[in-house]
């Protein structure tokens, strides 16, 4: 599963894609969720362009989506404090 509930929220997994062609959420990937951004891969840029995607997609502030591991890695962990339900699953 691409997230697991926490006390805070949710801890999401996240594939990034850095050097996209377009700033996207794909879809699952495996145990993870498929971010594709244009940010390229240096001084942090691709990472909080994903925060920021996160973000919106979630219907959070930016500080509200923490990374928890992977700083210099694709394969990353994020926990989104605030939401107990990803976007797809509320209806």
């Amino acid at each position: 599963m691409w997230y697991q509930k926490n006390n805070d929220g949710l801890t999401v997994s996240v594939l990034v894609i850095p050097g996209a062609s377009r700033d996207e959420i794909v879809g699952i990937h495996g145990d993870a969720l498929k971010v594709k951004v244009t940010a390229a891969p240096e001084k942090g840029k691709a990472t909080e362009r994903v925060r920021e995607l996160l973000a919106e997609h979630f219907g959070v502030s930016v500080s509200a989506v923490v990374l928890q591991r992977g700083q210099s890695q694709r394969q990353k962990v994020f926990v989104i404090r605030g939401v107990m339900v990803p976007p797809t699953d509320k209806e």
